[in-house]
């Protein structure tokens, strides 16, 4: 297991913080009478994970911090003045799962997205790629 960047951790840790005093110091408000809720609509299937593996979106979220830094900000680039950084939000779980996996393998050449695919599991690619394909 690879450790957190500290700012995902203190994130998680202080984001349950916030709520629970928030709610604490809402003033109280009468119930109302509770109505039917309706049944959600039919979502489309997204593709499944790789390997059968099913990505946790709360894990893919803390391990997209990493990400951010390079495919988050938009008309970022980065060292290689030649090479512009593609934008990942968006894309289909199984795109992004093979990208991680195929620069893992060495598939795939650009040295930042070798060594940073290669801190990441198998599980947390299905996770990120969960994420990843519901940021636009």
């Amino acid at each position: 297991m690879r450790p957190q960047p500290l700012a995902a951790c203190l994130l998680a840790v202080l984001l349950p913080l916030g709520a629970a005093a928030q709610a604490a110091t809402a003033p109280a408000v009468p119930a109302a009478p509770a109505a039917p809720v309706p049944a959600p609509a039919a979502t489309p299937t997204a593709p499944a994970a790789p390997a059968g593996l099913t990505g946790s979106f709360d894990n893919g979220r803390v391990l997209a911090y990493t990400c951010q830094g390079c495919h988050g900000i938009t008309g970022y680039k980065n060292a290689y003045p030649s090479y512009r950084v593609p934008k990942i939000g968006g894309q289909t779980q199984q795109y992004l799962s093979q990208a991680l996996s195929e620069y893992r393998q060495g598939k795939r050449k650009h040295p930042t997205m070798q060594a940073q695919s290669m801190s990441f599991s198998e599980q947390e690619i299905a996770d990120l790629a969960v994420y990843l394909s519901t940021v636009k």
